[in-house]
């Protein structure tokens, strides 16, 4: 396609038909009551400025998280007082049967 020809026949029309000077009426009466009024609320736009704004707190605590357990599990204690050298599957077995090796009161 040659934009050529295309280009100069739009500017031949453009020159045949000037702009007018006439104003519609009532023109900046409509201008300033657009204005004036307050803009649509977007609530998907607050949700997403919310969620992007609460992203770096969210990593910065993943990351504090993460090396607080890398540091915390140097020690080798665990919570009920466990070393690497106590058998973890015995207390295990213990505190899941505990209940069931509990006696009976009879009445």
């Amino acid at each position: 396609m040659n934009l050529e020809p295309l280009r100069q026949k739009l500017l031949a029309a453009a020159r045949v038909n000037p702009p007018s000077d006439r104003v519609p009426y009532a023109f900046e009466k409509r201008i300033l009551a657009r204005l004036a009024q307050s803009p649509p609320l977007d609530l998907s736009a607050l949700w997403a400025r919310a969620l992007w704004r609460a992203a770096a707190p969210c990593v910065g605590l993943a990351l504090l998280l993460g090396a607080w357990s890398f540091v915390g599990g140097q020690n080798n204690s665990g919570p009920a007082g466990l070393t690497d050298s106590d058998d973890f599957a015995s207390h295990f077995e213990q505190t899941m049967l505990a209940a069931v090796e509990e006696p009976v009161e009879e009445n």
